[in-house]
Formats: C-alpha cells, structure tokens, sequence
C-alpha cells in the first residue's frame, strides 16, 4: 500500500470517526429530550385524571333532572 493510499484510507477513518461521534451526541442529546417529554407526559396524564376525577365528582353533586325539577308546563 502507498503512501498516498494510507492517507486518503487514514483521512476517511478520521471523517468516520467524527461522525460517529456526533451522532453518539446527537443520540445521546435525543434520549435525553425523550425522558424529559416523558417526564412531561406523565405530569399531563396524571393533571388530567384529577381533572376528570374532579369533574365526576362535581357531577355527582349536581341535582340531576328529574321529573320534580322540571318546570310546568305553560297554559
């Protein structure tokens, strides 16, 4: 092998190298947004279960309609 080969062999495992780099960065930097949008996830499920939670037991509290609360009828 020549000279000039091992250099342009050398020069593309140096630019392989940098990208690997780079995308192990870049997935790195990924999986951590990833938890933190999970971590977010979670919070927003649990708000909105309270939510429902809260509106079923207002719901509850509420007089339904029944035959007696409704108005009579007009002459």
């Amino acid at each position: 092998m020549s000279t000039e080969e091992s250099r342009v062999l050398q020069a593309r495992l140096d630019e392989l190298e940098t990208r690997l780099a780079f995308q192990d960065d870049t997935i790195q930097s990924l999986n951590d947004a990833l938890g933190q949008q999970q971590i977010a996830l979670d919070r927003m499920r649990r708000s909105l279960e309270l939510v429902a939670k809260r509106q079923t037991d207002m719901a509850s509290m509420m007089p339904g309609d029944t035959e007696d609360d409704q108005p009579p009828p007009h002459y």
